[in-house]
């Protein structure tokens, strides 16, 4: 038996003997994530069970160094991985910006101490973290943002506000682009972070058309930030910066449901003889699953490219560009099989409009992490070497 096959066997025994029962559910929507962090309620004990199995094993954050919290498989041990928790059905133990975003800018920028000091944090699920990026003059623009990082000594004093930042009012510790130079544009940007109950920091929920409040306005005044919180040096802000939002964008591209939509009509709507009764719905779902098929794949490619030492650079415009389109076009289609029962908002029969809800939410892609146009604009000057 080869090493893998060996480890294929062993992680096979491990899921099924760890994973317990209400993890091999499918989720019914964002209450069911398990976000980790000071102010996070599990929802039972089965999602907090999991959540420290795996993370005692490294397997929130399988490609990981083991020193730093992970697991520290290899690429294709981590698929077998990936591929043995789809085979039981087992839930994403933990959903995190840290595991995202942040945690790959430090494994390549940051310092030996804030390595030790938040990645195993990051792995156990112990510190939720938020994105300071986009402010009220500063969107697609980014690299014109305003808030200001003025020389305290051994500290910055950090003073202006956010726009868009993602589960600010739940989060504990925040990444945030600032700028330590105010006569250089893109070289006078540095990255820090630092704690959100750090005096002088509020934050204010932006209700959104789904009703719901993911993205809030966050305020900072004159808040201390300790130098030693600086990731890279100063002025290299925009360097790392540009880093992360590859793996922001590649993230953003794979948010849809990972159960096929085929599954979702066949159980809403049935068949006959084996088939959609609607022969345009079943056209339109099949092209669908072919495209998102052909995507994961895609995907997975760029992931060993990543791993391999390979810079997605404008590539990740490009997966985040197609993977908004889907992720749109999926949630067109489910209100296609749902039929009216899909415009319910409240109530237990819809899940309070979950449905309706992700239809109002997936149009937030085509702006989040970089606007639709600025992908485009970026693929054809980048990727297709289009003239300006």
């Amino acid at each position: 038996m080869s090493n893998l096959e060996s480890f294929r066997t062993e992680t096979r025994t491990w899921l099924e003997e760890n994973c317990p029962p209400l993890m091999r559910t499918p989720e019914k929507g964002d209450t069911d994530l398990c976000w980790g962090g000071r102010k996070f309620s599990f929802q039972s004990e089965d999602q907090k069970l999991w959540l420290e199995r795996m993370a005692a094993r490294g397997w929130t954050v399988p490609t990981w160094p083991k020193e730093y919290g992970g697991g520290g498989l290899s690429k294709d041990e981590a698929k077998i991985l990936a591929a043995e928790m789809k085979h039981i059905g087992a839930r994403t133990p933990l959903t995190s910006f840290g595991i995202w975003m942040l945690g790959p800018a430090l494994l390549k920028f940051g310092t030996e101490e804030q390595k030790q000091e938040h990645l195993p944090k990051i792995a156990r699920g112990e510190i939720r973290w938020c994105q300071g990026y986009s402010e009220p003059n500063a969107g697609s623009d980014l690299a014109s943002l305003a808030t200001k990082a003025l020389d305290g000594g051994d500290h910055y004093i950090v003073s202006g506000q956010k726009v868009w930042t993602s589960y600010a009012d739940k989060a504990d510790w925040i990444f945030c682009l600032v700028r330590t130079n105010t006569e250089e544009k893109h070289t006078g940007i540095s990255f820090v972070l630092f704690d959100m109950e750090s005096e002088g920091v509020s934050t204010r929920p932006i209700k959104l058309i789904s009703g719901y409040s993911p993205f809030c306005e966050t305020f900072f005044d004159e808040v201390k930030v300790p130098k030693a919180a600086r990731v890279g040096d100063e002025g290299q802000g925009w360097t790392i910066a540009k880093y992360l939002l590859t793996h922001e964008r590649s993230s953003i591209s794979g948010l849809w449901d990972n159960v096929p939509l085929g599954q979702v009509a066949v159980e809403k709507i049935g068949t006959v003889d084996g088939e959609i009764v609607d022969k345009m719905l079943r056209y339109q779902i099949a092209e669908h699953e072919i495209d998102s098929a052909a995507f994961m794949i895609t995907l997975e490619r760029a992931g060993d490219e990543a791993k391999a030492g390979a810079s997605l650079g404008a590539f990740s415009s490009m997966l985040k560009y197609y993977g908004t389109e889907l992720n749109k076009e999926r949630n067109e289609l489910v209100l296609k099989v749902e039929g009216s029962d899909a415009f319910e908002w409240e109530g237990q029969f819809s899940n309070n409009g979950e449905v309706a809800r992700r239809w109002l939410r997936s149009k937030g892609n085509s702006i989040e992490g970089g606007t639709s146009e600025v992908q485009l604009n970026i693929i054809s000057k980048r990727i297709l070497d289009l003239p300006a």
